[in-house]
């Protein structure tokens, strides 16, 4: 197994246990350069992020490389400049470093079109539909056909937890476009931390009339994870203008987010209102079905063939998230190209257990407090103690929903702990949520990406 293998296999882990935004912003760009007696070199752009994955990260990027290769000792951090590699390796010789084995083709293929910053690894052929994600990908299609573009389903929203294949559908659709119409259609694919990043750029720079033309004079803009957005008023402004300019002349936007629209905390109105205009759908868990159908695509591409028992196996442990699924075909294939062996069920067991065996997680009241206070972007004080406002009634509520429901507290214990509430209250709070989260999708949804939240942060 060569070093990109190694990486790629042990990034695919790295990046289920830290937040997306804290992935992108710090692990993705690094690079895996050399591994020399269980030393493994890490290149990384500067010396800031340099610093964070030292003193943050270290120890999972440790694991995560030791699972997929276990004599690794130790991991080195070395700044992208040649010079300064010298000074900051020491006894690694500088070519030593910059020689790498033949990355795979696929490896390859899927680098980013600097043009349009899509991944061409994302296309539709490669996107599993089952009945979770059904009326995403059929609207998603539909917008390949530019007859459609800028017209009924716009802006075109998609929502849903972690992990569900949100950022592929977007980006198929992008690539599908692309492909067919190269000269005619302009496309372009950005996170809304890289939109941010570039406006504060352009402000300070004041380049402002430049970062303007730059997004309205595209055709489709695809703006991936909108709920970061969530109290940044500036590039909340400036994403308005942007929307009604691409709008008004017909041009499509298409955006995900990991909720809908109106659970997005601080969010504007109008951007709400504008967000809701269009087509709004959700991508949901993926059932059994569709699991293992994911699965056998993944190790088909692979060349790789498991047993059918191994396969339900895998699909009936990982359940929520398609790039934990993702994750341990990863794993199989790096243990089949160090060993030259199709792991058994019981090897399985054992080279997936950080994924499939994880002990249930003891939460506690002030965890859950914690979390709807983030969830919602609301000081922990306002949903203790807060008045009747009315953005106030509905965190507040579901944390009482959350402490019953994940704890079996006592109605009174839930009232005393929330500024002295009745239990009464507490009552009538715990039976509308629950009828809300039976009758209305949003609050469901929510509900689940909160407690997805407690269990995994």
């Amino acid at each position: 197994m060569n070093i990109e293998e190694l990486w790629q296999a042990a990034i695919g882990e790295i990046e289920l246990s830290v937040s997306k935004a804290n992935f992108i912003t710090w692990i993705k760009n690094a690079r895996l350069v050399s591994k020399m007696e269980g030393h493994c070199t890490l290149e990384v752009p500067n010396q800031f992020t340099r610093e964070w994955l030292e003193n943050k990260c270290n120890t999972l990027i440790l694991r995560a490389l030791r699972n997929v290769s276990p004599d690794v000792k130790k991991v080195i951090y070395i700044v992208a400049d040649r010079h300064m590699a010298m000074e900051q390796s020491q006894a690694i010789k500088l070519e030593e470093i910059y020689v790498q084995e033949a990355p795979q083709l696929d490896l390859l293929s899927n680098k980013i079109d600097e043009r349009t910053n899509l991944n061409p690894k994302y296309i539709f052929e490669t996107f599993i539909v089952g009945s979770f994600n059904e009326l995403a990908h059929a609207a998603a299609l539909s917008l390949t056909e530019p007859a459609n573009l800028g017209k009924e389903y716009n802006p075109f929203f998609v929502y849903g937890g972690v992990g569900l294949g949100k950022t592929h559908l977007l980006q198929a659709i992008g690539n599908t476009l692309v492909k067919r119409y190269p000269n005619q259609i302009k496309v372009k694919y950005v996170s809304s931390e890289v939109f941010t990043s570039e406006l504060i750029d352009a402000i300070r720079a004041q380049k402002m009339e430049d970062f303007k033309k730059k997004y309205r004079k595209i055709d489709v803009l695809i703006i991936d994870d909108i709920q970061f957005l969530a109290g940044k008023e500036k590039t909340q402004i400036e994403f308005f203008h942007t929307f009604n300019a691409l709008y008004e002349a017909n041009k499509q936007i298409i955006i995900s987010s990991d909720r809908p629209p109106k659970a997005i905390p601080t969010l504007e109105e109008r951007l709400c209102s504008r967000f809701e205009g269009g087509m709004t759908v959700d991508i949901s868990y993926p059932d059994f079905e569709s699991r293992i159908a994911i699965l056998k695509s993944k190790l088909e591409a692979s060349e790789i063939l498991l047993p059918e028992e191994t396969i339900n196996f895998i699909s009936s442990k990982i359940q929520k998230n398609i790039r934990e699924l993702e994750g341990s075909v990863n794993k199989i294939i790096a243990y089949y190209k160090t060993n030259h062996i199709v792991p058994d069920l019981n090897k399985i067991k054992e080279l997936l257990k950080s994924l499939i065996v994880r002990p249930p997680k003891r939460i506690s009241p002030n965890k859950i407090l914690d979390t709807v206070s983030e969830f919602y972007e609301i000081p922990l004080k306002d949903i203790i103690d807060g008045g009747r406002k009315k953005e106030l009634v509905k965190p507040r509520q579901i944390t009482m929903y959350l402490l019953r429901d994940e704890l079996r507290e006592s109605y009174p214990a839930i009232g005393k702990r929330l500024g002295g509430k009745d239990h009464t209250t507490v009552i009538h709070a715990c039976e509308k949520v629950e009828h809300d989260r039976q009758t209305d999708e949003n609050v469901g949804m929510e509900i689940n990406l909160i407690k997805e939240r407690l269990y995994n942060s």
